[in-house]
């Protein structure tokens, strides 16, 4: 009796020390994975604010406690949502666009928040509220939202054709045109050309669009994402439909011979990126705090400045220094007015689509890129 008594306690003793160290373990190895935008963030260089190791440092003076940001980034919310479908990869913040979420949240692939951890929240806007995509305002936290635009370099367009989408398929510039490489997007420009309403379940008016697309192939120069901006930086392509604030990122760093200019085509797209957590997330909690970081003062003036999208967060453009950091024509660019900016957004925004209608669209955008 004594024996398993002795054996007992030893392996009682064993379980306690292994959960010990499973535990302190645990405490000096949070991790937080990220999934977002490339281009979407501060991340510290040219000496910027470096959002990431900001967060790990605040958080370890506020909690005590060690936490490294593993941070990967996305080019199309479609190779996200694959990604993220398969169940071969788990993140804990992830940055989609509105149509996504919607279909994301329709297919419990998100977990609601609990607000409790994100105080901050009250520093959105209340236009980006009760939106579509989130009308209860249970899964998501707006990071960023825009108008998608035509980029062109003046040097070689001439600016009597910058106009409506009609520049993307003029054939004076062929093979110097760049299209999205996702297919809503793309499917988008084509279906804002005709009129065609871009959340039509109607198999015929994308047929229409699939033939502009095919109209346009002879004309372009490729499909890309984040390629555009060393296509349109050198002048090496001369027109692209893109995301408002990717312009001004491009005209910074375009070169001498290159003159970027842009103007936003009617209609467009509306778009809003927000910051949800997946269903396979494995500390809910610190993600939650992560998104509440993201939304103070520092981190979120210092991302709306690098990425030169428009914030939905009051502290950032009410902030005189981001005012004058962005200047006059970035300001105009990004912060249109507008009446009544819910129902433009509702008008134009890309919305979730059944299952059946985004097959048949996924079917055509293979023959788009396959031919």
């Amino acid at each position: 009796m004594k024996k398993v008594l002795s054996v007992i306690l030893s392996l009682a003793l064993f379980a306690s020390f292994a959960f010990c160290f499973a535990g302190c373990k645990s405490e000096k190895s949070l991790v937080l994975n990220v999934y977002n935008w490339g281009e979407y963030i501060s991340d510290g260089s040219e000496g910027s604010f470096y959002t990431e190791k900001e967060f790990e440092k605040w958080y370890e003076a506020e909690y005590g406690r060690k936490v490294k940001v593993n941070y990967e980034t996305f080019t199309s919310n479609e190779d996200m949502y694959a990604k993220l479908k398969s169940g071969a990869v788990s993140y804990d913040v992830i940055i989609p666009s509105d149509y996504m979420i919607a279909r994301m949240r329709s297919e419990d692939m998100l977990m609601k928040l609990d607000f409790s951890n994100i105080p901050n929240y009250k520093n959105i806007d209340d236009n980006f509220k009760g939106l579509y995509y989130d009308p209860d305002n249970a899964y998501t936290v707006p990071y960023a939202y825009g108008i998608v635009g035509i980029i062109y370099n003046a040097n070689e367009v001439d600016e009597a054709d910058a106009k409506g989408w009609d520049l993307m398929w003029n054939e004076k510039y062929a093979k110097k045109i760049l299209q999205f490489n996702n297919s809503r997007d793309a499917f988008g420009t084509a279906m804002y050309k005709l009129g065609i309403d871009v959340n039509t379940t109607d198999t015929a008016d994308w047929d229409k669009a699939f033939e502009e697309l095919q109209k346009q192939k002879s004309l372009r120069y490729g499909l890309v994402m984040d390629e555009i901006f060393n296509y349109m930086e050198s002048g090496e392509a001369a027109i692209g439909a893109y995301y408002a604030g990717d312009y001004f990122t491009m005209k910074e760093d375009q070169a001498e011979n290159v003159d970027l200019k842009f103007y936003y085509p009617d209609p467009t797209n509306y778009y809003i990126d927000a910051m949800c957590i997946p269903s396979a997330c494995r500390n809910k909690e610190l993600a939650e705090i992560f998104i509440n970081y993201m939304l103070s003062e520092e981190p979120a003036v210092a991302n709306a400045e690098a990425t030169y999208y428009a914030s939905p967060n009051k502290v950032v453009y009410n902030s005189e220094t981001y005012k004058s950091d962005m200047g006059e024509e970035a300001m105009k660019v990004l912060y249109p007015p507008t009446d009544n900016f819910a129902a433009d957004y509702n008008k134009y925004a890309y919305k979730n689509l059944d299952a059946e209608t985004l097959d048949y669209i996924n079917t055509l955008w293979e023959k788009v890129k396959n031919n």
